[in-house]
């Protein structure tokens, strides 16, 4: 099995969508990438509505085909729905154009309708096929991947850092709030409760800026120069072929209907 895939299977907690093992983790980290930025790109610059819809059923035929958990998927397309809601209900009433209806002495238009529409659209293809490709793979095969695509060091190492102790963070802050509780605390609407939690962010700050300092001093320690070696041997094989001779021609489809 390729190291990469050893990899996903040790995975720290929350790093990765959970879902069932299918096909789709048996490609190549590098092409998922490639694949769904340019399936973005072909999804966000097209103005058709025949492509858009297309490209939805893509998005979720590509998370039928990953195994997403369902309900997870669900929570996390109605989270972006939420975020969206206020400029989609929004754009009827700010967008000029022919006057569809009235509301409280509001227009809404026709164009501002069909307008947030695509977006809506837009936004679901994209979602979809994110968490279908780039979702399922591992922080670190998902870094080691970038960093084969020539990503500079930096971002890589900026991501994996915080993906990595994100968790540890947030362990810290639920260790700190069972000691507030241990002591009778409990949350209210007054001042010595704003003081409190003043306290307790400037302390998580602190001990995450000591956490930090003694990691590096131990990475320091290890050999650490500001650089990570890649020993993942990753070669596209036989299922990738077949992903791609499908994939692409179907990218190809997609970008030509906005000419037609």
């Amino acid at each position: 099995m390729p190291q990469f895939l050893e990899h996903s299977g040790t995975s720290w907690k929350g790093q990765k969508v959970k879902h069932d093992q299918s096909l789709i983790d048996r490609l190549d980290p590098r092409m998922r990438v490639i694949l769904v930025t340019l399936f973005a790109f072909a999804t966000v610059l097209s103005y058709n509505f025949f492509v858009l819809t297309t490209a939805v059923i893509a998005g979720f035929m590509l998370a039928v085909l990953a195994q997403l958990n369902v309900k997870r998927t669900l929570r996390r397309v109605i989270a972006m729905d939420m975020f969206m809601i206020f400029l989609i209900i929004l754009l009827p009433f700010t967008t000029p154009g022919e006057t569809w209806f009235t509301l409280f002495g509001l227009s809404a238009s026709k164009e501002g309708f069909f307008h947030a529409l695509m977006i809506l659209l837009k936004a679901h293809a994209v979602v979809l096929a994110l968490l279908a490709l780039v979702g399922t793979i591992s922080a670190t095969t998902l870094g080691h991947a970038l960093a084969h695509l020539r990503v500079p060091d930096k971002l890589v190492h900026l991501m994996l850092f915080t993906v990595r102790y994100l968790e540890v963070i947030g362990q810290e802050y639920k260790r700190m709030r069972r000691a507030m509780q241990a002591r009778a605390f409990v949350l209210r609407t007054d001042m010595h409760t704003w003081r409190s939690i003043g306290y307790l962010i400037g302390m998580l700050l602190v001990h995450s800026l000591e956490r930090s300092e003694r990691i590096m001093d131990a990475m320091k320690c290890r050999g650490y120069k500001g650089q990570f070696y890649l020993f993942d041997d990753m070669r596209l094989g036989s299922e990738d072929y077949r992903f791609l001779a499908v994939f692409v021609p179907f990218l190809c489809i997609l970008t030509g209907l906005n000419f037609l």
